[in-house]
């Protein structure tokens, strides 16, 4: 019996990720072509390559020199009106963090947190600054979640901080695992 539950473990150590991918790749090709009112049943994917195609098509007229400064001007009445204010610079932040020009994420960090025991913590350094703070010797540092997409913010003293010379994403993968994934 024992055997046999540790056959049943290791088939699902294999299928579980592999499953649980295809579900969520599936099922965000049926939710965009709901979003886009396309029958999935004839069409599968179709709302996706056209979402794909339309963000892509409306990048390349932002890039135009046309369109520019009606885009200054959206940005401006979306800065300026209350609540919305608020989400859309937020989310505009979030996505240059990630995507943008101005990557946040690109700098991993590997952070003293207690001297005594050598406790450490991985991280990406996200602002080095913060004199806006009156705190010149510190900087913030963003410590993802593992198994999660949330993180907190801190702010540390320089001297407990030491870049790492690794890729961005391997460093995100490693907390994000909870440090299960190879660094």
């Amino acid at each position: 019996m024992g055997k046999l539950i540790k056959y049943f473990l290791n088939g699902l150590l294999l299928v579980a990720p592999i499953v649980l991918t295809v579900y969520i790749l599936v099922a965000l090709f049926f939710w965009i072509d709901g979003l886009m009112n396309i029958d999935s049943e004839k069409y599968p994917g179709l709302g996706l390559l056209t979402m794909f195609v339309l963000v892509t098509v409306v990048g390349f007229i932002a890039r135009s020199l046309a369109v520019r400064p009606l885009l200054v001007l959206a940005e401006r009445i979306l800065h300026r009106t209350p609540l919305v204010s608020i989400i859309y610079s937020s989310l505009k932040d979030l996505f240059d963090a990630f995507v943008g020009d101005n990557q946040k994420f690109n700098r991993p960090v590997l952070v003293c947190v207690n001297e005594e025991t050598k406790a450490y913590r991985l991280g990406f350094a996200t602002c080095d600054d913060i004199a806006g703070l009156h705190r010149p010797e510190l900087m913030a540092v963003y410590y993802p979640h593992s198994y999660n997409f949330s993180g907190e913010l801190q702010l540390v003293p320089k001297e407990s901080v030491t870049y790492l010379e690794l890729p961005s994403s391997e460093v995100m993968k490693f907390i994000v695992s909870g440090g299960v994934s190879k660094l």
